[in-house]
């Protein structure tokens, strides 16, 4: 596949529409980066980028990226210490599953969508807005769109 046809414009779109969406009612951010190609363990490029995209400027630590790589089929999701404490391994390797169900079914935002739902549940769950802040004010402290690499 090429990296220019993984997702439509309108894919995007959905998928940036579904993180605003995720992130109503809680502090925590969601990213999704894709790239290329991963000349490293995926999650150790997960990790880079997150730092590289201000992840950890969350006030409550608790960014996740959805980290993929197309051409090496390559998937991470990493979580930033508050929310990882709270679900787990288990939970990011059950996001990771469900995206490559999808991913083989070539239903690639489909899958996206999915997982950012499901993170978006967990936000809410642990960092609710009016328990964070006090107040019913989300202030959105990332981009929701899409960021591409190489």
């Amino acid at each position: 596949m090429k990296f220019e046809d993984f997702l439509s414009h309108e894919q995007e779109n959905l998928i940036a529409d579904a993180i605003e969406k995720a992130e109503t009612g809680t502090t925590g951010e969601i990213r999704v980066h894709i790239e290329r190609r991963c000349k490293v363990e995926p999650l150790h490029r997960a990790i880079t980028l997150f730092g590289e995209l201000g992840m950890h400027d969350t006030i409550h630590k608790n960014g996740v990226l959805i980290y993929i790589s197309i051409t090496d089929h390559k998937l991470a999701i990493y979580g930033d210490e508050g929310i990882h404490a709270l679900v787990g391994d288990f939970f990011w390797d059950e996001d990771i599953d469900i995206l490559i169900h999808y991913f083989k079914q070539n239903r690639f935002a489909d899958g996206i969508i999915e997982v950012i739902s499901r993170v978006g549940l967990k936000l809410v769950e642990y960092f609710p807005t009016s328990v964070q802040t006090g107040s019913e004010s989300n202030p959105n402290e990332l981009d929701n769109s899409i960021s591409f690499g190489v």
